[in-house]
């Protein structure tokens, strides 16, 4: 199945090129259309108020959220008429509370094939980035292409493609979300580091992914390393950099707090790591 439907969630007028511009080349390639999200984000606390003042201040916050909203707007509007004319896209922006945030974007994720998100951590991102890509796995449960800051490093990926399975349903799941980059990668690397030696896959870690793939016609290897590092995200990361490869492929994981779920520390720890784009599904 290809990608028809993209989506693009955006909050900061500073920040929507890198992936508006990795999006609409997508969305091009694949003859899809592309929404983007434009988001004012109202951070008021009402509780931290006194009765007299609440009204006052939610107004205020309401008028800047309007602002931002309308900034954003502004900034993705002007990064889509730098796109190819044939590129069918449109803009939407919305206003949302903290609270309402993952409502929001877990419906419009729903929909979409694919949501291209910029990375969630960095120097100037506030808890709304973080919270997108949260909605757009766990609740609205598509898979979501994080990109770095740098578009140049996007402009072509997809070529070599490393998977980080662990056996694990959520890993399964981000393959086939990505068959449509699989099916046309020239090579595929299914990386298992330190597998289990009681596992169900002992005799032979990844050979059942790969055999599925193969079948579908992908070009697909499996490479067996050691945990010769403190944590699995920097051997992965390592790897990545020596196949040279431009994009991985990974089961994002998270567990119920407050909110239905949020990133688990691993999934965290990859997405800092990561120098080329990371497809993650839930």
């Amino acid at each position: 199945m290809a990608y028809k439907s993209l989506l693009t969630v955006a909050t900061s007028p500073e920040r929507v090129e890198p992936a508006i511009t990795v999006a609409s080349r997508l969305a091009l390639s694949s003859d899809a259309h592309l929404d983007v999200l434009a988001l004012g984000i109202d951070g008021t606390q009402v509780a931290y108020y006194n009765m007299g003042g609440t009204a006052v201040v939610l107004q205020m916050a309401l008028e800047r959220a309007e602002q931002e909203a309308q900034a954003v707007e502004k900034a993705a509007a002007a990064a889509l008429s730098a796109q190819p004319a044939m590129l069918r896209a449109s803009v939407e922006s919305a206003v949302a509370q903290m609270g309402g945030l993952a409502g929001l974007v877990a419906l419009r994720s729903r929909f979409a094939d694919l949501v291209v998100l910029s990375r969630p951590y960095g120097k100037g991102r506030g808890a709304e980035t973080e919270a997108v890509v949260e909605a757009a796995l766990f609740e609205g449960q598509a898979p979501v292409l994080v990109v770095p800051d740098d578009p140049t490093l996007s402009e072509r990926f997809g070529h070599r493609i490393v998977i980080a399975w662990d056996q694990s349903r959520e890993a399964l799941t981000a393959v086939r979300k990505a068959m449509p980059f699989l099916l046309r990668a020239d090579n595929v690397d299914i990386v298992i580091v330190d597998p289990a030696a009681h596992g169900a896959e002992r005799s032979d870690p990844g050979g059942a992914l790969c055999q599925m793939l193969v079948r579908h016609g992908v070009r697909a290897e499996v490479s067996v390393l050691a945990k010769t590092m403190p944590r699995i995200s920097d051997v992965i990361a390592r790897h990545v950099r020596d196949q040279d490869a431009d994009l991985l492929v990974m089961g994002a994981y998270g567990h119920s707090r407050f909110r239905e779920a949020i990133l688990g520390g691993a999934t965290r720890d990859m997405l800092e790591l990561a120098e080329v784009p990371v497809l993650m599904a839930h």
